[in-house]
């Protein structure tokens, strides 16, 4: 454990001091699974941590060679991991299809693709290092489901109530299987192709036995459902992959459903790409420069100070400098206070981005709020600032080597900023309708007032919303 001790000093420097000391307890004391995969909003609820600081430190952590970043695609009805990666340059898929649950989904960041974390193996070995030893449960357990899926301590009672049959095929092999068919839907499945066979068992009990064969070839094929009686069948797999599968035969009834159906928040990539400390320490390591990628919501905000041309001709270089970045300290607080990101400043703006509406606009008063108080501070009242907000779909793309974003969203934004008057905040409608942004503006007493206006690049008028 010597690589731990040298290695937590740097870490309990640059993170939450409660956050470090639990994840140094997790890597010491914890059974190998709780360090494969980990969800890190979860282990923040296990440990009593905030969120922000234990992404925080998990990333920090991950940047000193503690633990490896997951990028795993899921299947949201199952919640089944479709495809990882180490970053989100190995997202290259227009489709990612779940033969368990049939369906095909495009991938956006929003909630089909999660972020966790496992353990190095220069740290530490665990058995999540080498899947292709992990006994079928577990299997299930560490590699097929996400940590978005609530799974019980007991998965192995659950998991053995509902299997038939199952075994390990290693490469190239065939096995035969002699099982009774009780009258149920039943799901001939491996976790680890993610190959699948839907059989409907329906009918009379079969008098003579009945036959299946199942080839588990490099590409799963998409297989259609078939029927068979109650009774005795035979059933032949061949294994024709170069790695060990695990083929099972499980009753697919009210408890598999409850099985998938537990689910827990869990670390999106939308959220990780608003974190400032994501930003900062991987700025430049996220996306390939032709990759696109859709997030059906993200909320721009976009800020300008107002008048600093003048400000500059009357105070000089030097000292309009520094206040200009004194006010970008005041904004990247307030971001990073609710949970945002900055994605560049352009002059003496910002452009930041936040996974909701609310975050958006209580970052927004917070930047007002700490303008004021660095106007008291230098005894000046002609710092103003400008503020507008919109949500919607966009693109995560790479411009000027770095992560970034792109679409009718951000543009929109950037517009309503413009018509921002001195010290206003200023909002679409579906950032001010949003649920949580209403009931949040309703606790603090503040009613938006709306107003007409038009956009340039939009044909017709729209109502924003001026946030007292």
């Amino acid at each position: 454990m010597s690589q731990i001790d040298a290695l937590f000093p740097p870490l309990r420097q640059s993170a939450d001091s409660r956050a470090v000391a639990a994840i140094e307890h997790l890597l010491r004391e914890a059974p190998d699974r709780a360090l494969h995969r980990v969800n890190a909003l979860a282990f923040a609820k296990d440990n009593g941590v905030d969120e922000e600081q234990a992404i925080a430190a998990f990333l920090h952590a991950t940047r000193l060679g503690l633990f490896e970043m997951s990028w795993n695609v899921l299947c949201p009805a199952c919640g089944g991991v479709l495809d990882a990666g180490t970053s989100l340059k190995s997202i290259n898929r227009v489709e990612y299809r779940c033969a368990f649950c049939a369906m095909g989904y495009e991938p956006t960041l929003d909630e089909i693709v999660e972020v966790t974390f496992t353990v190095s193996p220069r740290l530490r070995q665990i058995a999540g290092h080498d899947p292709h030893s992990l006994p079928v449960c577990e299997y299930c357990r560490q590699m097929f489901w996400s940590s978005g899926v609530d799974l019980p301590e007991d998965l192995e009672t659950v998991v053995e109530e509902i299997t038939l049959e199952s075994l390990e095929l290693p490469p190239g092999e065939k096995a035969i299987l002699s099982l009774q068919l009780p009258e149920k839907f039943i799901i001939i499945f491996d976790p680890v192709s993610h190959a699948t066979q839907f059989v409907d068992v329906k009918g009379e009990t079969a008098s003579e036995r009945q036959s299946l064969s199942l080839v588990f070839g490099p590409v799963p094929a998409a297989s259609e459902p078939i029927e068979l009686r109650p009774g005795p069948v035979r059933l032949s797999l061949e294994n024709h992959r170069d790695v060990r599968l695990l083929p099972t035969v499980w009753i697919a009834d009210e408890r598999l459903h409850d099985l998938v159906a537990r689910r827990r928040p869990y670390l999106t990539a939308k959220r990780l790409l608003t974190n400032q400390t994501f930003r900062d320490l991987y700025r430049t390591d996220m996306l390939d420069v032709d990759q696109r990628l859709k997030i059906t919501s993200m909320t721009f905000l976009f800020t300008d100070l107002r008048g600093s041309t003048e400000l500059y001709e009357r105070v000089g270089d030097l000292a309009a400098y520094d206040l200009v970045q004194a006010h970008f300290r005041v904004l990247t607080e307030s971001v990073v206070a609710e949970a945002g990101a900055v994605v560049k400043t352009i002059g003496d703006a910002v452009m930041a981005t936040f996974a909701t509406p609310r975050q958006a606009i209580a970052a927004a008063l917070r930047m007002r709020e700490g303008m004021h108080r660095l106007n008291e501070e230098q005894q000046r009242e002609d710092l103003s600032l400008k503020i507008g907000i919109h949500e919607g779909p966009c693109l995560a793309v790479t411009l000027n080597d770095r992560q970034d974003y792109f679409g009718q969203t951000v543009n929109v934004a950037a517009r309503v900023q413009d018509l921002a008057d001195a010290q206003a905040i200023l909002a679409t409608g579906s950032v001010i309708r949003e649920q949580q942004s209403s009931e949040f503006l309703k606790t603090i007493g503040v009613r938006p007032v709306p107003r007409s206006a038009i956009l340039r690049g939009i044909p017709d008028e729209i109502t924003l919303y001026e946030v007292p």
